[in-house]
């Protein structure tokens, strides 16, 4: 299912999952007897697993998910070589949800202010699906930044079916005016 669509989320969650309890379980092929043996070590070991599963499947460039679970495992450890990937992978989705993801990972990490200049340089508001102006203004406010979180707001007046934005469009207004209240200096 893989190499048909290397976007294919289940199929890759399904197939990591199988190669994470593998290298958990089992030794190197040099010594199989050191398996793993303490938590860490099995951690370590499966999500090299998986990294190794999603380096090899984005290869294929027309994949993205792949370039997303990879610099989920890098985040912490790989500021630039995550920015790299998450950059990547929002180049190769025409739809915008390579970037929805990559704007989530960069957010849930703790990292606002490269959501933001990920997401101004890729996202297009005429074609990308709406998620994107979510994470850009809760991005903007998580970077104390509401006047850009306004202007994002504003972005989705270029979406071209209104009516599907229109609760999206209220809820942000609201986190907006929210931010302009209790952020000092606006």
């Amino acid at each position: 299912m893989l190499s048909d669509d290397p976007n294919n989320e289940r199929a890759f969650a399904a197939l990591a999952e199988i190669v994470r309890r593998r290298a958990a379980e089992s030794g190197s092929e040099e010594d199989p007897l050191a398996a793993p043996t303490t938590d860490d070590e099995r951690e370590r070991a499966a999500d090299l697993a998986v990294w190794a599963l999603g380096e090899e499947l984005a290869g294929n460039p027309r994949a993205w998910y792949p370039l997303i679970e990879v610099a989920r495992l890098s985040v912490r450890d790989d500021h630039e070589g995550t920015l790299r990937r998450l950059t990547t992978a929002s180049e190769r989705d025409p739809s915008g949800r390579a970037l929805v993801e990559s704007l989530a990972l960069l957010r849930e990490a703790g990292q606002p202010v490269d959501a933001l200049g990920l997401g101004v340089g890729h996202w297009r508001p005429r074609e990308h699906d709406p998620e994107v102006a979510r994470h850009l203004v809760l991005a903007a406010v998580e970077a104390g930044r509401p006047l850009e979180a306004k202007q994002h707001v504003a972005s989705l007046d270029l979406y071209p079916d209104q009516a599907a934005v229109a609760d999206l469009r209220t809820e942000l207004a609201r986190v907006v005016a929210h931010a302009e209240q209790t952020i000092p200096g606006t």
